[in-house]
Parts: structure tokens; C-alpha cells; sequence
């Protein structure tokens, strides 16, 4: 890793002094200095922040010697750094269809789970997984299934698969979308998705479950966002009734029995 060559190279790239970038990220100038010169190292933090000011994903920064790259060589590799939240580079999906020419839904097993970031464009990891059809979705939407882990999303449980939508432009993507989520790290996440990518050029990820807390995911980070269409579960949804409709319900069931009452007085 060049942490420290890469950190001049990129300030002399854009004209600033050590002085500016340290007020930029909240650094004293020796300790900015430091990283440069290799006299320290910066934490992952604040590596983080680096990278999202730069608009370079971390894992091109610590992978590459910019010093060694020429000028078209460098010119490339920025334009391959450039967000592409608008589809117009997205891969076309690899689809599966049936004996009619009709578009099939793929199931991703819980097995086959982990080799999705790798396999999810290969038209031979695809043509095993088992496939499905629902009649009431739109013909002209690519669909999918995911298999869910974890009690992170309920009353999504563990084991059951959402049904998503491909989502190629994701500034339509609105502030509370329930969403797929497939990401370089954690792979397939099942997540309620708010949009920061004027802000940020991330994505804020919300389970439903409070123990979890929210997390931003920079849009480097992400493969594909499927939206939520249904889900498949294996349990029935608990239903809780609050204390006014459990008193209605009681009531009711009284005023039946009442009547039943009353009707059988009245036979008698």
C-alpha cells in the first residue's frame, strides 16, 4: 500500500496545500503532513472520509500506486471512479426465461447465497438455480428472489425470500424504499433504503428491528438494488391487537353472545 504517495498525489492533483486538506478533514497540518510522509497512518474513519472526498473508493486507493499511472492511464481511472447511480453503465442483467420466451423469476437458494456477488452476471451460475413465475407482476420489470437472514427486518423472518424489482436508475430510489441490497462486502441485505446522494453518495440502510442501528454504504460499494415487491415465508405474521381493538373485540363478542342469546329465549 502507498497510502502516503497516493494522499500527495491526490492534493497536488487538485492545487490544494497540506494546510487546506487538513482543515478539510479536521486535521492539525502535522498530522496530515504524517500521512503523507508515512510518519503515521490514517484510521479507517478518517480513510473513509479521504476516499469520499476524493470520490474514490477505498479499495482502488489502497490497490493502486497513482505516482506510476500516466496521464490517460489516471484519466481513466477517474472516469471508472465516477458514480453511475443513473444506469447508463450498469451491466444489463443476464435473464432466464421459459419455452414460451417468457421472463422467469430466479430464486437465489440459501446455498448458492454467498457466490451471488461473484456469479450474479454469469449466465452459468444463473441457469442452475431454480425459477418461478407470478402471473400478477409486470411483464415489462425484471424480478428476483432473496433469500432473507437474521431477524434484522420484521416481520420479514429468517428464511423467507423477498420478491424485488432491478432498479437500474437509483435517483429514483425515495427515502424509505424497502430494498435488496447487494454490496461488495456484506453481499445480499435486506434494508429500508434512504436516499443521500447528493449529500453523501450513499445510501442510509435502516432495519425495522431498533437493535440495529442505521449505516451508510457509498454507492462504490453497491452491485445491485432490487426493490421490494412481496415476500415467501414459512411462518404466519403475529398480529397484536392494541388495547382499544381488543376492548371493540371483546364488546363484540358479547353483543353476539347477547343476541345468541336472546334468539334462543325467544325459540324457547
Amino acid at each position: 500500500m502507498n497510502i502516503g504517495g497516493n494522499l500527495k498525489f491526490l492534493r497536488k492533483s487538485t492545487g490544494k496545500s497540506q494546510e487546506d486538506l487538513a482543515a478539510v478533514f479536521g486535521l492539525t497540518r502535522s498530522t496530515y503532513s504524517g500521512y503523507e510522509n508515512g510518519v503515521a497512518e490514517p484510521s479507517l474513519e478518517k480513510l473513509l472520509e479521504i476516499c469520499e472526498y476524493y470520490k474514490i473508493s477505498c479499495d482502488a486507493f489502497l490497490k493502486n500506486d497513482f505516482s506510476v499511472f500516466s496521464e490517460d492511464e489516471w484519466r481513466q481511472f477517474i472516469s471508472s471512479q465516477e458514480m453511475d447511480v443513473e444506469g447508463k453503465k450498469i451491466r444489463i442483467l443476464t435473464q432466464t426465461i421459459d419455452s414460451d420466451n417468457n421472463e422467469l423469476i430466479e430464486l437465489i437458494p440459501q446455498k448458492a447465497r454467498a457466490g451471488y456477488t461473484s456469479g450474479y452476471a454469469d449466465p452459468e451460475y444463473l441457469k442452475v438455480l431454480p425459477t418461478f413465475s407470478l402471473p400478477f407482476l409486470s411483464k415489462q420489470k425484471k424480478y428476483r428472489s432473496f433469500p432473507i437472514e437474521g431477524d434484522s427486518m420484521p416481520p420479514v423472518t429468517h428464511g423467507s425470500f423477498v420478491v424485488a424489482e432491478f432498479i437500474q436508475n437509483w435517483r429514483l430510489i425515495k427515502n424509505g424504499t424497502p430494498c435488496i441490497v447487494v454490496t461488495k462486502e456484506d453481499g445480499i441485505v435486506f434494508k429500508i433504503v434512504n436516499n443521500f446522494l447528493d449529500d453523501k453518495q450513499s445510501f442510509q440502510l435502516v432495519s425495522t428491528n431498533p437493535l440495529y442501528e442505521p449505516y451508510f454504504v457509498h454507492v462504490n460499494e453497491i452491485i445491485e438494488l432490487w426493490k421490494f415487491v412481496n415476500y415467501i415465508s414459512p411462518e404466519l405474521p403475529s398480529v397484536k391487537l392494541d388495547e382499544s381493538d381488543l376492548r371493540a373485540s371483546i364488546l363484540s363478542i358479547k353483543k353476539e353472545i347477547s343476541d345468541l342469546k336472546a334468539i334462543v329465549k325467544d325459540k324457547a
